[in-house]
């Protein structure tokens, strides 16, 4: 299971290289496939050694070679991210994923939501190019992988959840947008029930948490929009590799 667990955190720095492309080109709408990878400032075509996750920034000081312009510190930070939490979601689903297939699903499932919650950040969008094909791919991987949820969980999960937030979007547009109901409906369809009522759970309990400190710090003002989408991510995260031990803990409790 170690083993396991470290190749896919080395696997993780290389699909956080990958998805720094993901987060910086899609809100532009442009391919994330061509040109290859390339300095944002002065377009120099990256060779192999600059494309190293993590080393190639410390070796360039941070810097592009050719312009020497700065290097945003959230390139390592993303891959380094993504390598922790590719260990993580290996080393706790893989007790429970009977099927290496699972554990896919998993880690893709953990990717998605890093670049979606990077991209809100940065433009409190969440592109449909993104959350649709999540929502697809968990309703076909549960109903063609035997585990939890099943299909058709799946499929009420993400149909409650997505419609339950629908409701909440109709109801007060200005503080839901029609992204989180369809990332709402793509975590209902990997996570199931009662695990994605715990990701809302937890996703709105921390938002509202950080919401109150950027506001007591002067950092938001009282109406201004905060992206929901990363607490999502985070919740959704929890409820993945911690929701079975989370709500074992929870029934003792209240017994």
């Amino acid at each position: 299971m170690f083993l396991i667990s470290i190749t896919a955190g080395f696997l993780g720095l290389l699909i956080g290289s990958f998805l720094n492309v993901v987060i910086y080109r899609v809100p532009r709408g442009e391919s994330i496939v061509s040109p290859g990878s390339h300095c944002p400032a002065c377009g120099h075509p990256l060779k192999a050694w600059e494309l190293i996750p993590v080393l190639s920034f410390l070796m360039q000081n941070g810097r592009c070679r050719e312009c020497q312009k700065s290097i945003s510190w959230r390139y390592p930070a993303v891959e380094l991210l993504t390598a922790i939490l590719f260990f993580l979601t290996a080393y706790f689903s893989w007790s429970t994923a009977f099927y290496p297939s699972q554990l896919f699903l998993n880690l893709v499932f953990v990717a998605v939501l890093i670049a979606l919650s990077l991209i809100d950040i940065d433009t409190l969008r969440l592109p449909d190019v993104l959350t649709l094909p999540l929502l697809v791919l968990g309703l076909l991987g549960a109903f063609l992988i035997p585990g939890n949820p099943t299909g058709w969980e799946s499929l009420l999960s993400a149909v409650g959840a997505g419609g339950l937030f629908l409701l909440i979007a109709l109801l007060y547009p200005q503080g839901m947008g029609l992204g989180d109901v369809k990332l709402v409906a793509a975590l209902g369809a990997f996570l199931g029930f009662p695990a994605i009522f715990l990701a809302v759970f937890l996703g709105s309990l921390i938002g509202a948490l950080s919401g109150f400190y950027l506001l007591v710090t002067g950092q938001k003002c009282f109406r201004q929009q905060i992206p929901f989408g990363p607490y999502l991510a985070l919740g959704s995260i929890i409820a993945l590799l911690w929701g079975t031990q989370i709500f074992d803990w929870y029934w003792a409790l209240v017994k």
